[in-house]
């Protein structure tokens, strides 16, 4: 139980100071950030919305609004998916890599100075495993 709470306590405090940081340096909530990061990653910087969201871990209706304000900003687009004419791709724009260029740092050195240098190298390893564990066992439930 300890261990439990130690976690849920944790994950909410680093995941609110992250948020933080980058809403206040770059006016991002943490949720477009990784959005953001995924799209970044694809070919052509754009992704099937539905993929998106099970990358995210988020539902297709969250998704949906997010992508939804990320587009007033102009951050992101929608587009139809070419093969699929029921399919909408996200596609992060110009000014969307941009903005993810610029927010990075902060990200990153948010991460290393919360997270990664509290930990030694045994418990990062440690870390990482029972992380990929659970999301193997939960990645194949309700998605």
């Amino acid at each position: 139980m300890a261990a439990w709470r130690a976690y849920i306590v944790g994950s909410a405090l680093l995941e609110h100071r992250l948020n933080r940081e980058l809403q206040v340096g770059h006016g991002l909530s943490i949720a477009d950030y990784e959005i953001m990061v995924q799209l970044s990653e694809q070919p052509d910087r754009r992704l099937r919305m539905s993929e998106l969201a099970k990358s995210v871990a988020h539902s297709k209706s969250r998704i949906s609004h997010q992508i939804r304000r990320l587009e007033a900003a102009n951050l992101v687009r929608r587009v139809e998916c070419p093969n699929d004419g029921r399919g909408v791709l996200a596609v992060l724009t110009d000014e969307g890599a941009e903005k993810l260029s610029t927010a990075a740092p902060t990200h990153v050195e948010g991460v290393r100075e919360h997270m990664i240098n509290l930990l030694s190298p045994e418990e990062q390893e440690v870390l990482a495993a029972v992380f990929e564990r659970l999301t193997g066992h939960l990645g194949g439930i309700d998605g």
